[in-house]
């Protein structure tokens, strides 16, 4: 299995941290965001990803060089201008295209964020449903809510408390989920990808969805997980990985 992690923000929730470098890099309990997360892939067997990269971009190459590649194969994905979620996987595409043979499901990764999820377990929803793109969603507050029939599938999306939601899939009843920042994808996402430039791949999905393709949800409420967007978390994280809450 091959991963893409997203890296190429300007991480400005994290300011101060990222005045003198990249969100990828900055610690929590000693070890860099960027670590934790490429630690964690390997772990579950993942041996090959692509990073792209933006802000501070050749900090992330120069500290990758000096960990050789924490002995993984590791491709480098430079935005000269920010292309978002669709738009850096769509321009990393060729990583997971290479080998005309290959069909196996990918993972997409925020690093700034920590969980414990399962990633297998999740990768065997996947497998099973024969799903398109499977996202790790937990029942939880947040600004934007992503929204799924009792099918778990992906039905629209709405802004906090907005009552006004958007639907792209008729359901008589939806449930309001929280997306985590993990995805697992298949490949053939690449060939119905209409959009172009810069995108954010939830708008991909609510298309996609709404064209009928199988974007479901993860259930991974029994999962730790911390946004690491503001400083604060990552002081909280730290805190979670002192207590045992965490492991890194």
């Amino acid at each position: 299995m091959r991963a893409m992690i997203l890296a190429a923000g300007l991480g400005t929730r994290l300011r101060p941290l990222t005045d003198d470098r990249p969100k990828a890099l900055v610690e929590v309990a000693g070890h860099t965001l960027l670590e934790i997360t490429l630690r964690r892939l390997a772990r579950f067997g993942i041996r090959e990803v692509i990073i792209n990269v933006h802000h501070f971009a050749d900090m992330v190459v120069d500290y990758l060089r000096k960990n050789d590649n924490f002995d993984m194969r590791i491709e480098i994905s430079r935005e000269e201008a920010l292309l978002d979620t669709g738009g850096g996987l769509k321009k990393a595409a060729w990583f997971f295209l290479e080998d005309a043979s290959w069909d196996e499901p990918f993972l997409l990764h925020n690093v700034d964020v920590l969980s414990m999820i399962d990633i297998p377990r999740m990768v065997e929803f996947h497998r099973l449903n024969q799903a398109l793109a499977t996202l790790a969603v937990q029942d939880r507050e947040t600004s934007r809510y992503l929204l799924f029939d009792e099918q778990q599938q992906l039905c629209g999306r709405r802004a906090g408390r907005n009552p006004q939601p958007e639907i792209v899939r008729d359901s008589k009843e939806t449930k309001a989920l929280a997306f985590s920042g993990v995805h697992v994808i298949s490949p053939r996402w690449f060939s119905r990808m209409a959009e172009d430039g810069v995108f954010s791949i939830i708008n991909s999905y609510l298309r996609l969805a709404g064209e009928g393709e199988k974007i479901l949800a993860f259930r991974a409420d029994e999962y730790y997980w911390r946004d690491l967007g503001k400083p604060e978390n990552v002081v909280q994280a730290a805190e979670d990985v002192r207590k045992g809450i965490c492991r890194l």
